[in-house]
């Protein structure tokens, strides 16, 4: 066995972390790690990168015990670790980015009179490329300027730079529309075939068992066990992540929508979208599908005031309106979960309880001015417990949440709102199966109450299962219109490549 980590134990200050967990990975084997946000998935791997150190237990590599004591530790050790918030300069080169922090190698990097030889880097860079087949990526291109699914072939090429033998990826597939996820899972098998082991982390169960040979539970900092891929069925997984059947993961109830609420007509923005027409009634949950970079979010953007528009019509309840602004929007009842809850959604410096807040202040201030903070707490107390945020505290940094308890507080603020309106942006991405199946439920009880709700998503089980109709993008168009009934995987896909 090339990795074992055994009886990890890891405490911070009051909160018992990882107890006495074992894992372990063998040269050529994908393992995939599972669990609920909390579970202790992350600590775990920040303790195999000398993130964080362990409190008890063994890591042995070969069979031999070893310490690691930071993350040059590990990468002495042949342990990379890719991170869901990829760890790249934006404004360096592919070449600059893999062999960044390269001090081993400088000495053969660098020229007679010590400047750094371009040439050879560039050469060693597409060379590494070559060995995973990947085409299409040139080592001269900004990193800033690629998009997410090459940025982290750069993060796996780098990896590659420091002779890794085992390659932790977390959530690598999050951001990533279906055909990448296909091309990244090529890559993985060509670095199985080549020896190394993989560490595959993520929410996505299908993902887990169509490029993992095994998989591993943790649930509450402790193993929960350990299943060979052929028999990790969705309901036994779940059962062991949550400790309990998850019955419905899309609670969907049969919705009978109300008056038209939501309407926009001819919406363009020179280059991105372009006369896009669609309406949401009220109590209808609207999906709006497509794949990454064909006008799904710039949409929502617009419709928010977040992205200005060259022509197009708002109307709600009928009437025109001029959104030129995030706050005309949420005057006007519109709400909008953007898909990056950390920069966009949420002030993570600061409190669950300031955060539920942030879309209320005027109206909890007395005279416009001074915040009556019995209040706050009142609001933010009563949506921590409706949306049974973990642990239920409104004095927490934001920031110190797991990623669905994060996510609850983004719907939180806007729940506060009292909205008309409530655009969803990639709502349950990267967020555990218990999470998620209480923010479907959530969805479906607000439409319930009346809310026009429109669902952007890019996992299509999501979009079919949550929506009474939906709506699919093309290179910045429209490019059809679904029923629930008459919607599949292959027409929408069909749609969204541009196939009638």
């Amino acid at each position: 066995m090339f990795l074992e980590m055994r009886d990890i134990s890891k405490r911070f200050g009051g909160t018992q972390a990882l107890d006495n967990v074992s894992f372990s990975v063998d040269r050529g084997e994908v393992v995939g790690l599972v669990g609920e946000n909390g579970a202790g998935k992350s600590t775990l791997i920040k303790i195999l990168a000398g993130v964080h150190q362990r409190d008890r237990g063994t890591i042995l590599i070969d069979g031999r015990p070893v310490t690691i004591n930071g993350p040059q530790d590990a990468q002495r050790l042949g342990i990379a670790v890719i991170y869901q918030e990829l760890n790249l300069t934006p404004n360096q080169t592919v070449a600059e980015n893999v062999f960044l922090h390269h001090a081993q190698r400088m000495p053969g990097l660098l020229g007679r009179l010590g400047f750094a030889d371009h040439a050879r880097r560039e050469r060693e860079t597409r060379a590494l490329l070559e060995q995973l087949g990947i085409v299409g990526l040139d080592p001269q291109r900004k990193v800033g300027e690629l998009s997410v699914a090459f940025q982290q072939l750069t993060e796996i090429a780098k990896a590659l730079a420091f002779d890794a033998r085992l390659i932790v990826m977390d959530e690598p597939t999050s951001a990533l529309p279906d055909e990448e996820v296909e091309h990244l899972f090529q890559i993985i098998r060509r670095l199985k075939a080549r020896g190394l082991g993989v560490v595959f982390v993520s929410h996505r169960l299908n993902e887990v068992r169509a490029i993992c040979d095994r998989v591993v539970v943790l649930r509450d900092g402790q193993n929960a066990g350990a299943l060979p891929i052929g028999e990790a069925t969705d309901d036994r997984l779940i059962a062991m992540m949550v400790g309990r059947a998850i019955e419905n993961l899309y609670p969907k109830r049969p919705a009978t929508p109300g008056e038209v609420v939501l309407e926009v007509e001819g919406l363009t923005r020179s280059g991105v979208i372009e006369d896009i027409s669609f309406h949401i009634r009220a109590g209808e949950v609207v999906g709006l599908a497509g794949l990454v970079g064909s006008g799904r979010t710039e949409v929502a953007r617009a419709i928010f005031g977040a992205d200005r528009l060259d022509r197009g019509t708002i109307r709600l309840n009928g009437r025109p309106v001029h959104i030129h602004s995030p706050q005309d929007a949420r005057r006007l009842g519109i709400g909008y979960v953007p898909e990056d809850r950390k920069v966009q959604g949420l002030v993570l410096g600061m409190t669950v309880r300031n955060n539920t807040a942030l879309t209320v202040l005027r109206q909890l201030a007395l005279g416009g001015h001074l915040i009556q903070w019995p209040s706050v707490e009142a609001k933010a107390r009563q949506y921590v417990q409706e949306l049974q945020v973990r642990p239920p505290r409104t004095d927490l940094i934001a920031g110190s949440l797991s990623g669905g308890n994060q996510q609850k507080v983004v719907l939180a603020k806007w729940l506060a709102a009292e909205l008309k309106v409530l655009l969803l942006d990639e709502p349950t991405r990267g967020i555990d199966v218990g999470a998620k199946a209480e923010i479907h439920g959530l969805i479906d009880e607000l439409a319930h109450r009346g809310m026009a709700i429109l669902l952007i998503s890019s996992e299509l089980p999501e979009v079919l299962a949550m929506s009474d109709r939906i709506l699919v993008m093309s290179e910045g168009r429209l490019a059809g219109e679904l029923s629930r009934a008459e919607a599949t995987q292959e027409r929408v896909l069909a749609l969204a490549s541009g196939k009638k």
